[in-house]
This record gives C-alpha cells, structure tokens and sequence, in this order.
C-alpha cells in the first residue's frame, strides 16, 4: 500500500452581507442611572463573537470603558430589528448600526455633562476610563457615573441613542441584469496539505496555511480562534458529515451524535494563518469580519488535494474512502500529479 501526498489550494471572494432591501440592522444604546451602557440587539450570536465585537464597538464610540458596556441580544420579539445573523454581515451591518445608536448616546453624555460643568459641549472629551473632561483642561472633569446619575434624578435627561444601519440597494442594468448584490467582499487563499491511501482510500490532513483579508482584525485573538476553528468546520464538510455517510438508505445513517462522523481531537493538525489588515471604507473601523469564509476555501482545497494525491475527482460531499477507492480503481490504480509518495 502506499501513502500519496497531495497540495490543494484554493482562493476565495466571499460577499459580505447581502443588497436586498438595503440589508438593515438596528441598535440601541442606553445607559443606567450608575453609567454602565446597554446595547439591545436582535442579532444573535451564534458564537461568531457578535457580543464581543459590538461592545468593542460600542465602547470606542462612547469613548468609555469595555467593562462598563453590556450587549443584550436576548429578545428579537422586543429587540431593535435586524435582518439576522448570516451572510457574515454581522461586524459589518450591525456594527455600524451601534455606532450609530453610540454616537447618538455620546451626544447625550457630553450635553448632560456640560450643564454640570457649565461649559459647551463641544468643549468636552472622554477619556476611555471612565471621565469627561474640558478639552485642554483635564483638572475640570466629572465622571461618566456622576453625568448619568444627574441626567437621570437632576435633569430629567435620557442617555440613549438609537441606530440603524442600510446600503443602497443596486439598480440593475436595463440591458445585462447586472448589478451589485453585495457592499464589500472579503478574501481568502488556503492550502492544504494531504495524504491519501491508495488501498483503503482514506484522507488524512496534515497542515494547513492560509491567508485571510478581514479589513481590518477588530479583535485579533477572536478572528484568529474563528478562522482555525472555522478551516476545521471545512475539514468536516470536506471529509466527513452528512445524514447519510456511505450509504443511499436513510435507515444506515446515525441516530445521535454518538454515530454521527466528523473529526475528533486527534484529527487537528497545525494550521498557519496570515491575517491581512485592507480597512473597509464603509466598515465599522474598518473591520468586515470572516464570517463564513472561514470553512469555504477548505472544502476545494481539499478536493484539490485528494486530486493531486491520486488523481481522483470528487463531485459531490463528503469525500469519503468509498467515493476515493472507487476512483482509484476506475482510473486502474492511483494517478499522482507530481507529488511524491510514500510506501508503508
């Protein structure tokens, strides 16, 4: 038996969002009486790191501390609207909705807080720790807590701010069809490393490297958790999940997660991961966020690769030992590409 290598690649343009009806997302943003800010969101997180990045967001727009900030995206029956969580249109179209709806809260804060220290509010400035203070003269300050405590029982003032974000919708060529479904794309290349065995048609991943454009990386270490764990989400797609894994009758399919096939601790290889940092204009700092582009380059790369190492093609997922092993023997035995192979 022998052990065939292979390399696939694959490059990416994944659309961020979508250009029906403008794509809208709301926010609000209001504070407490003892200056801790509230986001209302009807954008779930499905553990894509919505709450993280939009209190990031929310955080540097008001211009106060991460810790006094809290997301609630608890209630879409009584939550701002929101088109969903899809499309890895989250950091993109709600992020801008919260800047919105804190910038608007911003404009309260400081305006509350003039009348206290009887100055114009354009005068004033945060500090990012918790203070307001007259621009040129730090001395003169007053703590967000003490701003929001005299808007509410002194000045009969709401701290809050409402947002929502929308794209023009694409007006369609008259004579192609042709418009823009989409506001921005965000890219990726991936290459996978892979062997094959020419006997039992088994695929086994060894490394991946990949190279990701995310705009910009709003919170590095939570992009780089979900591009690793994303590829890996790929891998499965790739190799292993389905209802149905080898056979046409539903009845020889699992029951439960104890028989449903994916990939395990064992099967984690190393990954390297570029992240390039191209700001988005029309993004929330920058930032258009992976999305779903995390587990698609995977999926051909991989078919690539299985190509590459035998010469077989696969045309439909996942790639199973079966689909291989029939292709080595329908093509009379293993066809490399160039790679080298192995023998055990």
């Amino acid at each position: 038996m022998t052990l065939c290598t292979g390399r696939g690649f694959a490059a990416i343009n994944y659309p961020i969002g979508m250009n029906l009806g403008g794509d809208p997302s709301q926010a609000l943003v209001h504070s407490t009486p003892d200056g801790k800010f509230k986001v209302a969101l009807s954008s779930i997180d499905l553990g894509q790191g919505m709450k993280s990045v939009t209190r990031q967001i929310a955080a540097e727009t008001l211009g106060v501390p991460i810790s006094d900030v809290y997301v609630d995206t608890a209630d879409s029956d009584t939550g701002p609207h929101c088109m969903g969580s899809f499309a890895s249109r989250g950091t993109h179209r709600v992020g801008n909705a919260v800047i919105r709806a804190a910038t608007e809260a911003r404009r309260a804060m400081l305006e509350a807080a003039s009348e206290e220290l009887e100055v114009n509010a354009a005068d004033l400035d945060t500090d990012g720790q918790g203070n307001i203070h007259v621009k040129g003269a730090p001395s003169r300050s007053i703590t967000v807590e003490e701003t929001a405590l005299a808007a509410q029982f002194k000045q009969g003032r709401t701290l809050s701010g409402r947002g929502i974000f929308l794209i023009q919708p694409s007006e369609a060529d008259p004579d192609t069809g042709e418009m823009s479904p989409v506001s921005c794309f965000a890219h990726a290349a991936l290459i996978v490393d892979l062997t094959v065995d020419d006997e039992t048609g088994e695929v086994d991943v060894t490394e991946i490297n990949s190279a990701y454009e995310v705009g910009r990386a709003l919170n590095p270490k939570l992009v780089e958790q979900q591009l690793i764990g994303g590829a890996w989400m790929g891998v499965s797609h790739a190799l292993y999940e389905t209802t149905e894994p080898y056979y046409p009758a539903r009845e020889h399919g699992p029951t439960d997660f104890n028989d449903y096939l994916m990939p395990g601790p064992g099967e984690i290889v190393p990954h390297n991961i570029a992240i390039l940092e191209r700001p988005a204009e029309d993004a929330p700092f920058g930032g258009k966020g992976p999305g779903e582009m995390c587990a698609n380059p995977v999926i051909p790369a991989i078919s690539n690769g299985v190509y590459n190492a035998v010469g077989v093609r696969c045309h439909d997922l996942p790639i199973t030992p079966e689909k291989v092993l029939r292709g080595i023997r329908a093509n009379g035995g293993a066809r490399p590409q160039g790679q080298p192979t192995g023998r055990r």
